[in-house]
């Protein structure tokens, strides 16, 4: 703002003016209280009242001067009360005046009555009368439907804004559900505030709107506490530049907020246009007709766009899922235009879980969308659509149904293969003998000879009470998770026990030695270097100790002696062994 010093005086806000001139608090609770008997009164008599409120003592002159009200009554200085009613019961004064006013003389007190309509009080803003306005905004309220409190944040607002920068507003403006007379204690208050940007020197336009928008909608908060209602307040900001340009451009927004604003306050721009606007002076221009003529007839463009736009949705709404059912069947996800045949190879043939009706729903959607790429698709009519993503709808509802169903097989499947994977590897030991015959030789030849781990007992035990459930389908992810788990331990041990047992042939200087109660170990015999074996443990036989050593320098060592084992035992040896394993015993 390039000369705030310029401002004019700060209007002052007040938001709840006196409306006794003199009286002590005592004296108007005393008032307040009979005027309260009074307006029960008046209310069970006149229903739709919108208002009753007392005008402030500081704004009395100016009423008394506008109503011609006696100089003898004015002298007594009289309370003075607003009633204000519908537009509709304007033609009813005469009657509901003197009604109300034999009520007020039952309380005794000095008061003189003014009853208005809306249209009243919006004149008084047409007539740049904004005082008045201001007045009844701070009156004190009886009671009140909502109007006085929407007219009083609005009016506490537009005290904040030209308090701090009058200087660059041009109108303040209400509009809406205020300027019908219909607005509620929770209705939004709609304002238009149109800044004066004709002699901005020391910043652009634009950096003054956005920094008075920012001070204008901080004001909100203050001016609605002070006010003390809940009506949301609304200000729409515009530049007088852009503003009247949208006004000869013949803007929709900007004729009707000024055929139906009202001013609560303007520095000559508002009023001159609502006249001129009144009179068919404001005109839109032969460009602007065309303009909003074409838009008329882009509507039904736009509405063929936009439900093609849906089909499209709909589509990939259909594929999309399908393809992810695709990869959780095990199969790779298949371009768009062969995922219906795909789909019937799989799911229909294959599975047996899609049905004719659900493939023929697939196929549509990949048909719709080949006609629309390649152009002969061009429209699509709201019934065909709405059939369409119904079709759609009870798709997707299969599609749920369709991944329990292959969740359930992938588990019985991955159950089976992990079943026959370790029977298979068992029978590479033992031959081709029953489960129970298996079961019974890895007990006796891996478990209790120390080969395998015990757990594994456990495991193989599992495996073959779970083997009812698996061909019955009630196997649980849970369990399948768990034993698949368990099993690949098994197997990798069994892995390594058989290739431990292809380095080592049971006919050639190989022996068990038993040893701390229930160890158990294989001693290898090579002549010139020898190894014990237990487990994944790899040990060296030294001169002096057993070292640790690997599979790869066991290995190495059994190819240098071309797999010839000895089976001569040294005093050394059983020496080293005595030492590091303390009494064992050897076994051929």
């Amino acid at each position: 703002m390039d000369d705030q010093n310029k401002t004019s005086p700060p209007p002052s806000v007040n938001p709840l003016p006196s409306a006794v001139p003199a009286s002590t608090a005592i004296d108007f609770e005393q008032i307040r209280l009979k005027l309260d008997n009074c307006k029960k009164s008046v209310l069970k008599k006149y229903k739709t009242t919108i208002a009753l409120a007392l005008l402030p003592a500081a704004a009395s002159p100016l009423f008394e001067e506008d109503e011609d009200i006696p100089k003898e009554v004015c002298a007594t200085k009289p309370l003075y009360l607003m009633m204000v009613i519908p537009e509709e019961d304007y033609k009813n004064i005469p009657k509901i005046k003197p009604e109300v006013i034999k009520l007020l003389k039952e309380t005794n007190e000095n008061i003189w009555l003014i009853i208005k309509t809306p249209v009243d009080l919006w004149n008084y803003g047409l007539d740049s009368k904004f005082e008045f306005v201001d007045a009844i905004a701070g009156s004190y309220p009886l009671h009140d439907t909502g109007f006085l409190g929407a007219l009083r944040v609005a009016s506490f607002h537009k005290s904040l804004v030209l308090r701090k920068f009058e200087k660059y507003v041009a109108s303040y403006v209400i509009a809406g559900s205020l300027v019908r007379g219909t607005a509620g204690k929770d209705s939004d208050i709609d304002v238009f505030i149109v800044i004066d940007d004709t002699d901005v020197k020391r910043m652009s336009r634009v950096e003054l709107l956005e920094r008075l928008r920012g001070i204008i909608y901080d004001y909100i908060r203050e001016a609605t506490a002070l006010a003390g209602v809940k009506n949301i307040l609304s200000p729409q900001i515009y530049l007088l530049t852009d503003f009247w340009q949208s006004v000869k451009d013949a803007h929709p927004v900007m004729f009707t907020f000024i055929r139906d604003g009202i001013p609560l306050y303007d520095r000559g721009t508002f009023i001159p246009w609502k006249l001129l606007l009144k009179m068919g002076r404001i005109k839109p221009s032969s460009e602007a007709i065309d303009l909003y003529m074409k838009q008329g007839e882009q509507t039904e463009d736009s509405v063929k766009r936009r439900l093609i736009d849906a089909m499209i949705d709909i589509y990939y709404g259909i594929v999309t899922p399908t393809q992810a059912m695709m990869m959780l069947a095990g199969e790779a996800p298949p371009v768009p235009k062969v995922i219906g045949q795909e789909a019937k190879l799989l799911f229909v043939d294959k599975l047996k879980v899609m049905g004719e009706k659900d493939l023929k729903t697939l196929e549509k959607a990949v048909y719709l969308f080949k006609q629309y790429e390649y152009g002969k698709l061009k429209e699509i009519s709201g019934k065909d659509l709405d059939e369409f993503r119904k079709e759609s709808q009870d798709y997707n509802k299969m599609l749920k149904e369709l991944r329990k169903k292959i969740e359930k097989n992938m588990q019985q499947k991955s159950a089976e293969e992990i079943y026959e994977n370790v029977f298979k590897i068992l029978k590479i030991f033992f031959g081709n003998k029953t489960q129970q015959e298996l079961v019974k030789d890895f007990e006796q030849q891996l478990i209790k000879k120390g080969k395998i781990q015990p757990r594994y007992s456990a495991v193989i035990k599992e495996l073959t009470v779970l083997k009812s459930k698996i061909n019955s389908g009630k196997l649980t992810q849970k369990e399948v998770d768990s034993l698949k788990s368990n099993a690949i331990e098994l197997m990798n041990s069994l892995t390594e026990y058989g290739q431990r047992a292809d380095l080592i042939s049971a006919e050639k200087g190989t022996m068990q030695i038993v040893y701390g109660g229930n160890r158990k170990a294989e001693l290898v015999l090579m002549g010139g270097i020898n190894f014990i074996i237990e487990g994944k443990d790899i040990r060296k036989i030294t001169e002096q100790a057993l070292v640790p050593s690997s599979k790869e320098e066991f290995e190495k060592s059994l190819g240098e002696n071309k797999g010839k084992l000895a089976t001569k035992i040294t005093s050394g040896i059983f020496s080293v062994l005595q030492k590091e394993l303390g009494n064992f015993e050897i076994t051929i």
